[in-house]
């Protein structure tokens, strides 16, 4: 999906599912290993006190701690009770690096374009084993912000950040939401599934672009 215009010579990034293995994927599995593959997710979209402690530490009210507290007494209500503490890294234990993607990153920079990274945030592990500042131009995330995606305030901060319009920028994510909220903007938007692909999009979209 993208929006019509000229060439862009900006990229964003989002972290879970673009840098990262699927990240519903990562969720249905720990919903195996509590007898729910569908729970995790139901939980965090669509029980209303579950949807507010995400967007509450998301957006930086409360710490992981509390967030997981909250969280577990919600399973709980489910019929599936699980221990609160270290329950975001179990629930993200799925989301192992995506290389070719990182090495996307990588090339579009070598490329001369501006990268940045925008990232709803989840728990104080989830960035754990990137070196994110070496990787991008910039780094927003949500819970330093107060503002999550798909808030138009939060694109319009991480393209300040990274020094670029947003009729200037592509976004990458892998959900549809969240590039539809950032075309709102200007923003194009690739809807991640691998690496390739996304080259590929990047490639039509970008003034210039390495392939994969």
């Amino acid at each position: 999906m993208s929006t019509p215009s000229t060439a862009r010579t900006a990229v964003m990034f989002d972290f879970g599912g673009v840098l990262t293995a699927s990240v519903l994927d990562a969720f249905a599995d720990f919903g195996r290993q509590i007898g729910d593959a569908r729970l995790p997710l139901r939980v965090l979209s669509q029980d209303p006190v579950g949807k507010t402690l995400l967007t509450d530490h998301e957006e930086g009210r409360i710490d992981a701690a509390t967030f997981e507290a909250g969280l577990a007494e919600r399973f709980a209500a489910h019929g599936a009770p699980v221990p609160a503490e270290g329950l975001l890294r179990r629930m993200q234990a799925g989301l192992t690096p995506d290389r070719d993607t990182i090495d996307l990153v990588a090339r579009l920079r070598e490329a001369g374009h501006r990268v940045g990274l925008l990232s709803n945030s989840l728990g104080d592990d989830c960035y754990a084993g990137f070196d994110l500042p070496a990787m991008f131009d910039a780094v927003t995330i949500s819970a330093e912000i107060g503002v999550r995606k798909p808030s138009r305030r939060a694109y319009l901060i991480a393209c300040e950040r990274l020094g670029v319009a947003p009729e200037e920028t592509v976004m990458v994510d892998d959900l549809e939401q969240n590039i539809v909220a950032a075309a709102r903007v200007g923003i194009a938007g690739v809807v991640h599934r691998d690496a390739a692909t996304s080259a590929a999009e990047l490639d039509a979209l970008l003034a210039t672009c390495p392939t994969a």
